[in-house]
């Protein structure tokens, strides 16, 4: 927990919570996490309340999917409603799985509300400002800018995350400066949805652009007191006041050693005061097992992951009859099975299916070498006879007529 959290809220100071990547309504190989969801996000609702946050700052994907399931959009209703009665303002960008003119739908409405929808280019510059006495807190949004979709409308003539970036906080940059120009001092707060250069991805990102066209220089947030980033699930320092705060849930096994969690910033007359982790709890962690199959069942080391989400790759020399089955009976919710039999790497490779095929010299040659292709297993005794017998079978019965 936060040193900041037996401490009063200081006059003249404001505190920010910094989390995105909400996924809403998303799976787990196929497994519902809609009650871990509500979980974590209960855990941030009390750190709302326990740290005495004024403005919650959610950078984008929220949801999971443009059309998100029904009970995502439930979920998201009774979070926002509970971050509301702790008193602390929202303030939401759209990512690039939201939709967002969707998301931004009734934003004016909600602005009255406390909770401020920034899913265009035309409210980017229109920041939510917030009185911390002696100082302004002037909170920019950049919403996830896909380039071919607004290079005209922000004047850019290159398809690419860099330029339309570049070109959206050019414009803020000038509204910023007379903003500046006021009696107050101001810190500035900017949050957007991209992948930042020199931050680390995880497998469950969806990536914005082929190659490295969607990497934008983190040094264009350079004006800004602190940039509130989303998009990359591990929470991370791109540069002091360039951040993300990462997924508050683990959304692929990549992600298994990230600590989850979330920033606290602390705002004064001077700029920013300090900031501070507050790590998640974890609702189900996730195992990734390697080893034989009767090994992985009795190994006492691993009784930890009995409960976990587990990612199981089976070093056996042949695939186990039943293996999923088999690993279950311990670790039930194994979801992801792999097969890498040990010594593969040494070994000549056998050969391809099709060359398999040119030198089979039966009808039950090709059968049999199909079924160990396709399972990685040969077949045994009784499995042979079977092949053999309807083989045979079906001789008989062209024979007949």
């Amino acid at each position: 927990m936060s040193k900041l959290s037996a401490a009063l809220h200081k006059v003249g100071h404001m505190r920010l919570l910094h989390t995105s990547d909400w996924h809403l309504g998303r799976t787990f190989h196929g497994a519902s996490l809609i009650e871990a969801q509500r979980a974590v996000l209960q855990e941030i609702i009390d750190i709302t309340i326990n740290q005495q946050v004024d403005v919650v700052l959610i950078s984008g994907d929220i949801y999971d999917r443009a059309l998100p399931h029904v009970d995502a959009v439930q979920l998201c209703n009774w979070v926002l409603r509970e971050l509301r009665a702790t008193g602390a303002s929202i303030v939401i960008t759209s990512g690039n799985h939201d939709s967002a003119s969707r998301l931004g739908f009734g934003a004016d409405l909600l602005d009255s509300a406390g909770v401020h929808i920034i899913a265009d280019t035309q409210r980017m510059l229109q920041p939510v400002l917030r009185d911390a006495g002696d100082h302004q807190v002037a909170i920019y949004g950049i919403p996830y800018l896909e380039p071919r979709m607004v290079m005209e409308r922000l004047g850019v003539a290159k398809a690419s995350h860099e330029a339309v970036v570049q070109a959206a906080i050019a414009q803020i940059d000038e509204h910023l400066e007379q903003l500046r120009a006021g009696q107050k001092p101001v810190v500035s707060i900017a949050m957007a949805h991209l992948f930042a250069a020199g931050g680390i991805g995880s497998d469950s990102e969806r990536e914005l652009s082929t190659g490295n066209l969607d990497v934008v220089p983190a040094e264009l947030f350079e004006h800004f007191d602190y940039s509130a980033l989303g998009h990359l699930h591990g929470r991370q320092k791109v540069k002091e006041h360039v951040r993300y705060s990462g997924s508050p849930l683990a959304y692929s096994f990549s992600e298994a050693t990230q600590r989850k969690g979330v920033w606290l910033i602390e705002t004064s007359a001077s700029g920013i005061e300090s900031i501070e982790e507050i790590l998640l709890p974890v609702p189900k962690k996730l195992a990734i097992l390697k080893g034989k199959l009767a090994e992985l069942l009795a190994d006492p080391d691993l009784e930890s992951a009995v409960g976990a989400w587990c990612q199981v790759t089976l070093t056996d020399s042949e695939r186990p009859a039943d293996a999923m089955a088999t690993i279950r009976t311990r670790f039930p919710d194994t979801v992801v099975l792999n097969f890498a039999p040990e010594g593969t790497g040494e070994k000549e490779q056998p050969a391809s299916y099709a060359e398999r095929m040119a030198k089979a010299t039966s009808t039950e040659q090709v059968v049999r070498d199909f079924v160990e292709h396709v399972r990685e297993r040969a077949a045994d005794g009784p499995e042979c006879e079977v092949i053999d017998s309807v083989i045979q079978a079906t001789r008989e019965a062209q024979a007949s007529q």
